[in-house]
């Protein structure tokens, strides 16, 4: 009787695992058949995406699915100035992008003490300060949330381009590992004011001698104390003044603080963004032109720390001269610069 049962026992769990295994089959060919696999798997191999198990994976498949979806209609509807694509972030919700953004907003002043730029009477049409050789390549924060590191090293690296003639890649990981001692604090966030106050103190080295890692690490003292650069100090723009802006912006690259958080923000991939987005600051990035399209929308061009894969390599055109007096995405609320 203790045989037949045991045997009774092992065919029984034979029959479980095998259906098991039928569904779990049955579940990878229907999954594969799904025309998005394809593209997914394609994908994944682009941006060296690896993810932990097949659980994680079918999860991440099916946000990949719905974002994709939706990149999809909105760019059918064709009734913007701008288009969105498929990138890096696909297989994250808005609210997971949402959290990478690491700008402490309610640290900033919202006053600006001084404004050297108040009696600018006039200001060319267009400027692009990259034409001008003072914007070095577009960097990549990665999953650090460092963007007000990148923002002010990208404006301090334009003020010294425009008064020595020499454009230096300047170095975010010393912010990040040495700028610990106040407000900013690597990874988990900062401002731009507060990391203008740390290069005037100890001056800035470069790229190559403090690179980026994109991670919180211990101050490196010897490489900080090799000073490439240094400022004189830091101006806030008046706040919510696009007029303000734009008088610093035609004279130098502007850190500039934005709402980030949307959808439309995290696939942009074109055109002159004027999408819906509120004023709840959580990204640093650079203001470092201004223009105006073929149909005459006026715009801000802005460079990102999310490397070339996102926006038009790495930049967006963010609408200029909106009727909200606090800009775009309230790129006119938090706007500062080095002085040199």
């Amino acid at each position: 009787m203790g045989s037949f049962r045991n045997q009774h026992c092992i065919l029984v769990t034979l029959i479980f695992l095998l259906g098991a295994w039928a569904h779990q089959a049955a579940g990878r060919t229907l999954q594969q058949e799904d025309p998005m696999y394809e593209m997914h798997e394609q994908w994944m191999a682009r941006y060296g995406r690896e993810y932990k198990n097949m659980g994680e994976r079918q999860s991440r498949f099916e946000i990949f699915k719905v974002n994709v979806r939706r990149i999809e209609s909105f760019n059918q509807a064709g009734d913007k100035s701008y288009q969105l694509g498929i990138n890096q972030f696909a297989d994250l919700t808005n609210e997971e992008f949402k959290a990478r953004n690491r700008f402490k907003s309610h640290m900033c002043s919202t006053e600006a003490a001084s404004f050297k730029y108040e009696n600018v009477t006039a200001v060319p049409s267009s400027m692009d300060w990259r034409k001008k050789g003072a914007v070095t390549p577009v960097k990549n924060q990665g999953q650090c949330g460092c963007c007000w590191a990148f923002s002010a090293v990208a404006a301090v690296e334009g003020i010294n381009e425009i008064t020595s003639g020499k454009l230096i890649s300047l170095s975010e990981q010393e912010l990040v590992d040495c700028d610990v001692g106040g407000q900013d604090q690597g990874c988990e966030g900062g401002w731009m004011d507060s990391a203008f106050q740390f290069v005037e103190k100890h001056g800035l080295t470069t790229e190559t001698n403090y690179p980026y890692v994109g991670a919180d690490g211990k101050c490196n003292v010897k490489s900080e104390s090799n000073r490439a650069v240094t400022i004189k100090g830091y101006q806030d723009v008046p706040a919510n003044s696009e007029e303000a802006l734009l008088k610093a912006v035609a004279m130098q690259p502007v850190s500039v603080a934005i709402d980030a958080g949307g959808f439309e923000f995290q696939f942009y991939s074109g055109g002159v963004f004027t999408g819906d987005c509120g004023t709840d600051l959580d990204h640093g990035v650079t203001a470092v032109g201004y223009g105006a399209s073929d149909d005459g929308t006026k715009f801000w061009l802005v460079k990102n720390s999310w490397g070339e894969e996102w926006g038009e390599e790495g930049y967006i055109m963010m609408q200029r001269d909106v009727s909200a007096k606090e800009g775009l995405c309230g790129i006119a609320m938090k706007a500062s610069y080095p002085t040199a």
